[in-house]
């Protein structure tokens, strides 16, 4: 499939679409030469925003699009046609090997879960992130897409997750982690304890490490953090609050007399890795795993590098086998009697 890759890009969706995912579009086909984009939008306004005309990037008309306001519901209602709708439709109907769109999570979620449906064993698709860490990056999940989950769910957003951390980040064994307020086994609610008993029981070959905690997260414990929807969505957003404030702070003490100026200048070297390190765009797109085709979702504030980003992170995760290693790994926890409600 590499070499006649194709996404589907809900081009209006977005905080500064067209023109950020136009932009993005073109720098996702310059750093893939074989890869080809189907736009779908406005062609009036996505056309004036093409710097030059290409084969490998098509316009696909629409007049509709889902706003940032909308409910799931109401997309579901009255999405239809939309170029957000449409762009998942590409993936259903074989046009495109993955989606990607910056607009509506809620309304992403709820389309998608319509148009791509659900693989067979996951009763709930789960969204992932990419999370910077001491030793690189790590896999959350999930980030939102379900605020509660059981413990079946818990095992199945595992399988998904080591999988997907295989495919985009090139482990070859990811090891897992299951986020609790302890590491100790009677710690934690339940679900959670219950979750930690069958995989550690289990016959999936995973590399199961236990319990961590939220510091564990950013030093980069383990390579795939398990966790509901509501605990990872408050994680994500407080260290994303901690990142902006590392970088105001260090801003300011870099440029607060003139002795900190010139220490910044000696230390450009080393902040500008800093800052290539803390920048959310090269970890942008966030992918709701367990649906029955690729559909990612780039952050809505992102700029041009950061939705190329999640092109490529689509493109990455439609060439891999992520899908027929979690299907292998779901028939397995099927059989064992181990269902999400």
């Amino acid at each position: 499939m590499a070499d006649g890759l194709i996404l589907a890009i809900d081009a209006m969706g977005g905080d500064d679409a067209p023109d950020v995912t136009v932009a993005g579009a073109e720098l996702f086909v310059a750093a893939r030469p074989s890869a080809r984009v189907r736009l779908h939008g406005d062609e009036t306004k996505l056309a004036s925003l093409l710097s030059k005309a290409t084969e490998r990037i098509e316009i696909v008309h629409t007049d509709l699009a889902i706003t940032s306001d909308m409910k799931p519901s109401q997309a579901l209602r009255r999405g239809k046609g939309s170029s957000m709708w449409n762009a998942i439709e590409d993936v259903k109907a074989g046009r495109a090997h993955a989606s990607v769109s910056a607009g509506n999570t809620g309304a992403l979620m709820a389309i998608s879960m319509l148009v791509l449906r659900k693989m067979d064993g996951v009763h709930r698709p789960a969204m992932t992130a990419a999370w910077p860490t001491l030793r690189g990056r790590s896999v959350v999940l999930d980030v939102g897409a379900n605020l509660e989950a059981d413990a079946a769910q818990l095992v199945t957003f595992a399988i998904m997750g080591e999988a997907y951390a295989r495919a985009i980040l090139g482990i070859e064994k990811p090891t897992i982690g299951i986020l609790n307020i302890g590491s100790e086994e009677m710690k934690g609610h339940d679900e959670i304890r219950e979750a930690h008993e069958l995989l550690r029981n289990s016959d999936l070959d995973l590399d199961y490490h236990g319990f961590i905690e939220g510091d564990d997260i950013s030093t980069g414990t383990v390579d795939v953090i398990v966790t509901d929807g509501f605990t990872g969505n408050v994680a994500l957003k407080a260290g994303e609050g901690v990142a902006r404030m590392l970088g105001t702070r260090v801003r300011e003490a870099l440029t607060s007399n003139i002795l900190s100026k010139v220490g910044a200048v000696l230390a450009i070297g080393g902040l500008k890795q800093l800052r290539e390190q803390m920048n959310p765009s090269n970890v942008n797109g966030g992918v709701l795993l367990g649906l029955g085709g690729v559909s990612v979702k780039s952050h809505g504030g992102t700029d041009a590098k950061g939705f190329a980003r999640a092109c490529e992170l689509a493109a990455d995760l439609a060439n891999s086998h992520f899908r027929e290693e979690v299907a292998h790994n779901l028939n397995k926890i099927r059989q064992k009697g181990i269902a999400a409600e």
